[in-house]
């Protein structure tokens, strides 16, 4: 991986001495799954730090909700204005292809963050849903696995745990959970993985569904809530249940609501991605493209466990979502 970002910067730094003698400025779109996410307002902080380093336009155009009901008509406004790019975190993995591929058919380059289209292999002639340029996102898999580790050492690897998650169809989340359980099977023989609780993306849903469970399970153990609000309501029906000394949660995501669960023992750890970096090298990726070069199909991005111990150390922090633009 660090071979494809070294040939990617290297793609930049030729175009950008070419493309500083054009006077063509690229105008690029970042379709974020959900607006108000800190997640995706951090992600376009990024876009717009490679925009102003590249010399090009990056609008921030999304929906209300994280719904493909939702995403599509905004998709769909997007290509009308025929931006030179469009980069998006496709809220379904499948509902939401036929709808990129419009913009494909119409000339506009596709780069998925975040999430992905298909199988999320793209340029590989495979498939009905290949034909975006490159797919920008953290080893959802791998974050998942290294959830499921900091809940083993939480729990003292034994007992009672489940997942809250989003619903089937988001590559991330579905990703998380994936990673998630594989890891307890593999390597925590003592942990009992329940069925995972599905919220809708509704924190209040998250918190109602773990006073149900921990009322099926009372031995219960933890909870990995695997995307922003799953892990919210998580904490918020631990808390109502009065069981903070019992069950762990371990969050996905790092905004400064999870931080301060985080302060207050309410959440074990919280699994940062960087989607500054995300919605960077998506800008850098959409420019070197636009500017003629190749470009790497994926690129991958890292974590950071943030806990009660380095939330405050100002190379962790930096990590934590921010809902300023």
């Amino acid at each position: 991986m660090k071979r494809l970002l070294m040939a990617l910067l290297t793609a930049l730094v030729v175009s950008t001495s070419a493309h500083a003698q054009k006077d063509h400025k690229y105008n690029i779109v970042l379709v974020p799954g959900l607006v108000s996410d800190d997640f995706y307002i951090t992600m376009n902080r990024g876009a717009q730090a490679a925009a102003e380093a590249f010399g090009v336009n990056v609008r921030f155009q999304g929906p209300e909700e994280f719904d493909p009901v939702r995403q599509t008509p905004v998709l769909d406004a997007v290509i009308a204005q025929h931006p030179d790019a469009i980069l998006i975190a496709p809220t379904d993995s499948t509902q939401m292809i036929e709808p990129l591929r419009r913009a494909h058919e119409q000339g506009i380059p596709v780069i998925t963050v975040d999430t992905y289209i298909g199988d999320g292999k793209y340029q590989d002639g495979k498939g009905n849903a290949d034909f975006p340029i490159s797919y920008i996102a953290s080893d959802n898999i791998e974050g998942g696995r290294i959830a499921a580790r900091r809940m083993a050492k939480a729990i003292g690897d034994k007992g009672s745990v489940y997942v809250s998650n989003v619903r089937p169809g988001i590559s991330t989340t579905d990703q998380r959970q994936q990673g998630f359980t594989q890891e307890m099977k593999e390597n925590h023989p003592d942990i009992t993985v329940l069925d995972p609780q599905y919220n809708d993306d509704d924190a209040s849903k998250a918190a109602s569904q773990f006073g149900a469970v921990l009322a099926r399970h009372p031995d219960l153990k933890g909870v990995f809530g695997a995307n922003l609000f799953s892990a919210i309501g998580a904490a918020n029906g631990v808390q109502q249940a009065g069981a903070e000394n019992k069950v762990q949660v371990i969050a996905f995501d790092a905004p400064q609501s999870i931080i301060n669960n985080l302060k207050s023992g309410l959440v074990n750890a919280a699994i940062a991605q960087h989607p500054a970096e995300i919605g960077w090298y998506g800008v850098a990726t959409a420019y070197a493209y636009l500017s003629g070069h190749s470009v790497p199909r994926k690129i991958g991005t890292g974590f950071t466990v943030i806990d009660k111990s380095n939330y405050d150390d100002k190379d962790i922090a930096k990590f934590i979502y921010s809902g300023n633009n």
